[in-house]
Formats: structure tokens, C-alpha cells, sequence
């Protein structure tokens, strides 16, 4: 099931063509995943951080269908998936949706280290929601 969210392009975002910037996709994108993360999986960044622990992200692969305009309102959504290798991932399929058609669709990958440094690896509170969420097949 996926999690979604509400938003309006803001017009700053809009650039000489009357469309939006590629670069603001991605970060309706993670407006969408923050609040996901933190509301669902309730791993709060901040609180997370002060105690050592950053979640970051390591890759994302996204596609841009139709582009979004000046006022336009969409759906942003975020969908958990595990790592098929068992790696310490977090999959997240995300779409842009308006009026029924997905206008880009992209899935971000990431993890946890320490602050300090060292490996990745997914803390004991995720560990739950990772085991009832479906594998990431193909990208």
C-alpha cells in the first residue's frame, strides 16, 4: 500500500520553458519519503542523528513521463521495498501522479552508518517493516 502525499508547484520552481525544473522532482520526492519515513517507520532524522545514526541515500534512478506546470496539484507516493540480497537497503518506489497519470516515477535507495563512521547497516527498529515488505524485483 502505498503512502501519499498532496503538494502544488510552487512557481519558483517553474524555469524559461513554463515547466518545472528537473531538480525539484526529486525533492518533492523526498518531502514525500521524509514524511514517510518518519511517520511510518517512525525514524525521526533528527532524533536519529543525535544519537549517531545517519540515513542516507546511496543511489536513485528516476524518469521523467510528462512534465508538471505552474499551479499544477499532484500526488507524490512511497512504497517500502526490501533489499532481494538481503543487503542493509531500503527501497523506495516513489511516482509523481496527476489527474490519474504518473508523471515521473523514480526508486530511491538507501541506508544507515554510523556517524562516526563505519558500515551500513539497517537499525533493530526497522528491522519489522523490512521483513513484511516485498522484495524490489526489477528496477
Amino acid at each position: 500500500m502505498s503512502f501519499i502525499k498532496k503538494y502544488t508547484v510552487n512557481a519558483s520552481h517553474i524555469d524559461v520553458q513554463g515547466i518545472v525544473d528537473g531538480l525539484y522532482y526529486p525533492f518533492y520526492m523526498e518531502w514525500c519519503r521524509h514524511d514517510y519515513i518518519r511517520e511510518i517507520l517512525g525514524f525521526d532524522f533528527e532524533e536519529e542523528a543525535e544519537k549517531g545514526v545517519h540515513m542516507v541515500l546511496s543511489s536513485y534512478e528516476i524518469s521523467f513521463l510528462r512534465s508538471l506546470k505552474k499551479d499544477d496539484s499532484f500526488d507524490v507516493t512511497c512504497e517500502l521495498f526490501a533489499d532481494a540480497a538481503r543487503a542493509p537497503r531500503l527501497h523506495f518506489k516513489q511516482e509523481i501522479i496527476m489527474n490519474n497519470k504518473v508523471m515521473t516515477r523514480a526508486i530511491f535507495t538507501g541506508t544507515c552508518v554510523p556517524a562516526k563512521g563505519g558500515r551500513p547497516y539497517l537499525p533493530e527498529s526497522l528491522h519489522s517493516f523490512i521483513e513484511k515488505a516485498p522484495e524490489l524485483g526489477g528496477k
